[in-house]
């Protein structure tokens, strides 16, 4: 692909795979349709995986006004199996995932072709910035530590980045349709964590991932508290549990750290049960963790100029941690009990 394919307009098939999203699709669609791209070199691919709310309504709705606009039907429900229908869809060239939970800025998907040709790469993505579902403060409380170093990593895509960088993984995606032919689709037994192991096989084949920083969209956090823990816990089993399905390891170091902390404090505590000295491992590790909870949620609150967000980011911080935690300790163990079909 050089630059005059890209002044030509190629057709780009833009794939959202979704389920239940009457809350979300409409700020999606519209996000879409008002990208600076033309129209008429742009399909929109909807699979819906058979909600039972009102989006399908809202998406044939769309369909009445948009021709580009197309309704596929996932009966299997899971998102892999939407993305793969929508590859073996698609008209395009490029391939765009985007998500239903997500709004994306108007050079969306012209920045996405334009770095895909200019940086040779394979796939691109950029910062996924983390809106609140509601305005409330634990709504807003999750919004934060979605993006923050201390709930969510070094995942650049989730805190940000100064300069494009290569990089392992990115939010959705931007392909060339011919890279799913050299390296396969996605794997369908995967409920959660495609994308990681997509990329894992990408990379192994010699091809390159790039974040580009002015390539934005806005993420959607769960609204509620027991939402986003099922979502934590959910992501962190198929971290690991998924490793039973694939061929490569795409579970890494810092997938660990929860579990790990979550170990340290259950075994710490029961121990000291029966040899007491062990009580003060336990409150060692409990207070430097609280140490560091502490300060990032006050920096946080100083920065809203709230104190609401105090005890609001102590208890998200820490529900994220333990959550995770359980969620990873559960994959692994089902991972290494589970028998191969």
């Amino acid at each position: 692909m050089n630059s005059k394919t890209i002044n030509n307009k190629i057709i780009v098939s833009i794939i959202v795979p979704c389920r239940n999203e009457e809350k979300f699709i409409a700020k999606c669609l519209d996000s879409i349709i008002q990208q600076d791209y033309p129209q008429n070199k742009m399909e929109i691919l909807v699979v819906d995986g058979m909600s039972n709310d009102k989006t399908r309504k809202i998406i044939k709705k769309y369909i009445k006004n948009y021709s580009f606009i197309k309704l596929l039907d996932n009966p299997k429900t899971i998102k892999p199996v939407a993305l793969n229908m929508g590859i073996k869809t698609a008209r395009g060239k490029i391939i765009i995932r985007m998500d239903a939970h997500a709004i994306y800025d108007k050079n969306y998907v012209l920045k996405c072709i334009k770095y895909l040709d200019k940086y040779k790469a394979d796939n691109v993505g950029g910062i996924r910035k983390t809106l609140s579902g509601k305005n409330s403060i634990i709504a807003n409380a999750i919004a934060i530590s979605i993006s923050h170093i201390f709930g969510a990593g070094n995942a650049s895509y989730r805190t940000g980045s100064k300069k494009i960088k290569w990089v392992d993984t990115v939010f959705g995606g931007c392909y060339k349709k011919e890279i799913f032919e050299k390296i396969g689709l996605f794997n369908e037994k995967l409920i959660r964590c495609q994308d990681r192991e997509f990329n894992v096989r990408l990379k192994k084949a010699g091809s390159k991932i790039l974040l580009a920083p002015d390539i934005k969209c806005y993420y959607y956090a769960r609204d509620n508290f027991k939402k986003f823990i099922r979502w934590i816990y959910s992501g962190a089993f198929w971290v690991f549990y998924a490793n039973k399905f694939t061929k490569e390891i795409i579970v890494s170091w810092r997938n660990f750290i929860p579990s790990l902390f979550v170990c340290s404090l259950f075994t710490s505590l029961l121990i000291s049960i029966f040899i007491s000295p062990f009580i003060w491992i336990f409150i060692i590790i409990i207070s430097i963790y609280l140490l560091f909870n502490f300060y990032f949620s006050i920096k946080i609150a100083l920065s809203k100029k709230d104190i609401r967000y105090i005890p609001a980011m102590i208890l998200i911080f820490t529900t994220t941690h333990i959550s995770y935690g359980i969620g990873a300790i559960s994959g692994l163990i089902k991972f290494l009990t589970h028998k191969n079909e």
